[in-house]
Order: structure tokens, then sequence, then C-alpha cells
């Protein structure tokens, strides 16, 4: 994921300012960066996450059971934080990021998978879509990335498509709205995005655009 773990806290800190001090003025606040932390457990651990996944996934099966996908009508899904969870690896490290650990994390191949976005991808599977993962993962991460996939339970799908040297430096939003375009231009019809940035879901060609919460670290 190269500098996806960056982590910028703007929109933690406002929701943390708002559980702990209540209503905010037209002050600008600052907020202690362990509170920040303690928020992103409590947001986890208490459920709030899962419900506000389900709530995602069932507004995206809504709209995807409106569509009668076509011979190469497919939707795109994020990896990190999408498909799978590395919310362990990152609450053992404090939500900061060292860059050789993570490395070794996804060659374990250990991510789970994140059991809404699951839901709707077996959905979609069964409905026909095509499936492909585009990821800001890097060209040597492609081979655990693809078992980590296949051991997690998405089990079919087009292609998986990771960030090669040509990208270094691009913003996300940048390289996916590209792949999507290539996607495109070789006759996929793209019914739908799938990401917790909205880096992921912004920019031509994104479908339906299905936000996965995510309060760990934002990419532009």
């Amino acid at each position: 994921m190269g500098n996806k773990f960056q982590i910028l806290f703007l929109s933690t800190a406002i929701l943390v300012y708002l559980f702990f001090y209540g209503c905010a003025s037209e002050s600008t606040y600052l907020v202690n960066l362990g509170f920040v932390k303690d928020a992103i457990i409590d947001y986890h651990d208490s459920g709030q996450y899962q419900k506000d996944t389900e709530k995602a996934i069932n507004e995206a099966l809504n709209e995807f059971g409106k569509i009668t996908p076509g011979e190469k009508s497919a939707v795109i899904f994020d990896v990190d934080e999408t498909a799978l969870s590395n919310y362990s690896f990152n609450e053992d490290w404090d939500f900061g990021y060292i860059g050789k650990y993570f490395d070794m994390w996804i060659d374990s191949a250990k991510a789970p998978a994140i059991s809404e976005v699951l839901r709707l991808y077996n959905y979609l599977v069964n409905k026909n879509f095509k499936i492909v993962f585009i990821t800001a993962r890097k060209v040597y991460q492609y081979d655990a990335t693809y078992k980590n996939l296949l051991a997690a339970g998405y089990t079919i799908f087009d292609t998986l498509i990771v960030k090669d040297n040509k990208y270094h430096g691009v913003t996300s939003l940048k390289f996916k709205s590209e792949k999507r375009r290539e996607l495109i231009e070789k006759g996929y019809l793209i019914a739908g995005t799938v990401g917790d940035q909205w880096s992921d879901l912004k920019g031509p060609y994104h479908g339906i655009q299905v936000k996965i919460p995510n309060y760990q670290y934002f990419i532009p």
C-alpha cells in the first residue's frame, strides 16, 4: 500500500471530539492522539463499524438488484479495508505504519475478509457480474494478495490489478481512474465500485459507489 498508512486523522478527530466533548462550536479543536486511537477502537469493538458496514452493503444490494448485468458488466473492489481487513495488524502496531512489517503482514496472506463485503461479493458473483480487484499494493505483493483473496473466500474474479512502478508517486484516485479507463477500453462495463476511500470511488467510470467506513487512515 506504500503511503497508505500515512495517517490523516482529521475526520476521526472530529468524531472523537463529538464523543468526548459534545457539540462542536465554531472554534477549531485539536484532539489528543490517544483519544483518537481510543475512539477508533471503540468504534470497531462496539459493533458500530459492523452496523455501518452492513447498512452500506444493504443499500448496495438494493442498487445492484436493479441491474441486469451484461456479458462484461463488472464491479471493481478495493482490497485493503474493503475486501480484506488489516484491523488486527493496525491495532497491534498502534495504528502506525512501518513498511517492512506491513510487507510481512501482506506476505503472510492472513488478512480476513470483511464479512459484509464478502456477502456483497457473493451476491454479485451469483448474479454473473464480473469481479475485478484494483489495489495500490505493489507488484511484488501480487502473489501474496492473490493467495490471501482466495483464502478469504474471494475465489472467483476476472483479474487482480496492482500498482506498478509506472505509478510511483501518483495518487490513488488517478491510478484507479486510469485502470478503470483501461478496463473500459477492453470492453468492460463498470456497474459499480466498492472501496473504503473516496479515491477508490471517484473519477470516471465508477458506476454505483459503495463506501465502506474507515476511520484508520485517509488516502488521496
